[in-house]
């Protein structure tokens, strides 16, 4: 039986080899078959791309403008892959120019802190009900805006936090007023090491410290009865 059985063994490998060049010729044609398949599902996935990215660039520019960035230009670059990829067949870059005559950048080399973070809220003002991040971070939004911006990068933040967790560093009253919390972050040296302190505030501390952010070191009654109708105003737009 084992010789039987070793026979057999060779036997099927001599068929292989004889065979050899007709599976090289099988691989070959189903390979080419994939190709073709590959090619035309990766094209309808690239146009369908190329057309979102069209509403993209319209999108974000009408959002950017309402933060202030009335002069950037923002495109959806594509370039072709020399091989396909899980992911199609697309290289996809951001480029934005933030400043009248400037060309197209990617977006990851020339935008400051705080115009990143308007540009992420724009993003996020546009898909908000389609992604699925649980929290998100807005650091230096305030950055070179004040008065209605202030008011309208707030309300945008709002909409955004009733689908995600949103902490959002800020300076403005204007955005701080629309918080469900608010934490005050201080600084001071114990022992000869600085450490940072997290304080939770009351409604009548955070009164205090929207009246601080409106009026500066000094507290008056006008600021704090201000504050009060920043609160009571916020409050409507929750």
């Amino acid at each position: 039986s084992i010789i039987l059985g070793y026979k057999e063994n060779i036997n099927e490998q001599y068929d292989k080899l004889i065979n050899y060049e007709k599976q090289i010729e099988r691989i070959q044609k189903n390979l080419e078959d994939y190709e073709v398949k590959l090619n035309k599902y990766s094209s309808v996935l690239s146009n369908k791309r190329k057309n979102i990215a069209l509403m993209l660039e319209n999108m974000l520019s009408k959002e950017l403008s309402e933060l202030s960035m009335e002069n950037v230009k923002f495109k959806v670059n594509f370039e072709k892959k020399n091989n396909f990829s899980s992911t199609g067949i697309d290289n996809i870059e951001f480029l934005i120019s933030t400043n009248p005559g400037e060309p197209l950048k990617p977006i990851s080399k020339i935008v400051s802190g705080g115009e990143m973070s308007r540009i992420m809220l724009g993003f996020k003002s546009i898909i908000a009900n389609n992604d699925k991040i649980p929290t998100m971070i807005f650091d230096e939004i305030d950055t070179g805006i004040s008065g209605r911006t202030a008011q309208v990068v707030g309300e945008k933040i709002k909409r955004i936090s009733k689908n995600h967790q949103v902490i959002s560093i800020s300076h403005l009253p204007q955005i701080a007023a629309l918080a469900d919390s608010h934490y005050e972050i201080s600084k001071e040296v114990i022992n000869g090491k600085a450490q940072t302190k997290i304080n939770k505030l009351s409604d009548d501390e955070r009164i205090i410290e929207l009246a601080r952010l409106l009026g500066g070191v000094n507290v008056t009654e006008t600021t704090l009865q201000h504050a009060k109708e920043m609160i009571e105003m916020s409050k409507e737009i929750k």
